[in-house]
């Protein structure tokens, strides 16, 4: 795999993420039917499962859009990042994605999408005023590296699932303990009952530790990448060091969603092994120094 292109492997990563997801799924279906003795939960859980991967792949790009408090930017609302965009993509061959704006003072930007043609960049407002020309387009090229390699559709494919996954463990744990509370031979009931909270702190953590491992490769490719695409990586390098200083917090922003930015907006400052697998994104000093060792 090449930093050129390495699209292939985020696809094969997209369907091991389902696959794990649906297996993940059934397998808590599977628990509760046995616990409650009732087959038409695992039925219920594989229905689910099957149909939140898919309303995942289809929509989770309008969902994250829809969490960034995010609109579309009209061309006459701003012509020179319309111009800008579109003079990038043609330098990399992929089609105009939409552009939306995030109306929110902390310099910030992401991309998300299932695939290029249907591939969308976000900019929030801080990010258009602050930043010279040269900055904007080390930024909006690190975005296009995402597009192009397939990043987007990983990225936000894993903030719904993990998602998801949270919410399925915490189910479980809940009915776990309500039902051992309510049961008369509370002996029999231990073992599913301590299956069920490992699962349930087990899971989560699992596909938080993928989520911030996957989302921490890809921001060193990006940004190498992006800076093979403007010729300049100091634009991207001065970028990054604006929006890592900005004092302002991201307004519209959560756990969830973190990772898809071009930088941390959670402003993470973690030291330490264990700290730092946590981390949405590796850090910015670490991205610079890559990007100004780099020679072109």
């Amino acid at each position: 795999m090449t930093l050129y292109n390495h699209s292939d492997s985020n696809k094969r990563k997209t369907w091991f993420l389902l696959s794990a997801f649906l297996v993940f799924v059934v397998a808590i279906g599977y628990l509760l039917s046995v616990f409650f003795e009732e087959p038409i939960i695992l039925y219920i859980a594989a229905f689910v499962s099957f149909f939140s991967a898919i309303f995942s792949y289809w929509f989770s790009d309008k969902i994250v859009l829809s969490m960034s408090n995010a609109h579309e930017l009209k061309f006459e609302e701003n012509k020179e990042i319309y111009r800008l965009v579109e003079n990038l993509c043609i330098t990399v061959g992929l089609p105009v994605p939409k552009i939306y704006v995030i109306y929110d003072p902390a310099p910030n930007a992401f991309a998300t999408g299932r695939n290029p043609q249907n591939a969308v960049i976000a900019l929030t407002t801080g990010l258009i005023e602050k930043l010279e020309r040269s900055e904007l387009e080390g930024v909006i090229a690190h975005e296009l590296s995402h597009i192009k390699n397939y990043d987007i559709l990983l990225a936000t494919l894993t903030t719904i699932l993990v998602g998801t996954i949270v919410i399925l463990s915490d189910m479980l744990s809940r009915s776990a303990f309500y039902r051992n509370r309510d049961s008369d031979n509370k002996n029999s009931n231990l073992i599913f009952v301590l299956l069920a909270i490992l699962v349930s702190i087990l899971a989560p953590l699992f596909a938080y530790l993928m989520q911030f491992a996957i989302s921490r490769k890809r921001e060193f490719l990006a940004d190498a990448d992006g800076a093979l695409i403007t010729r300049y990586p100091e634009g991207l390098a001065s970028a990054l060091e604006k929006i890592s200083q900005d004092p302002n917090k991201l307004r519209a922003v959560n756990k969830a969603t973190a990772h898809l930015y071009i930088s941390s907006p959670l402003k993470e400052k973690k030291k330490g092994f264990f700290a730092k697998a946590f981390m949405t994104h590796p850090p910015v000093e670490d991205r610079i120094n890559a990007l100004r060792g780099m020679k072109i």
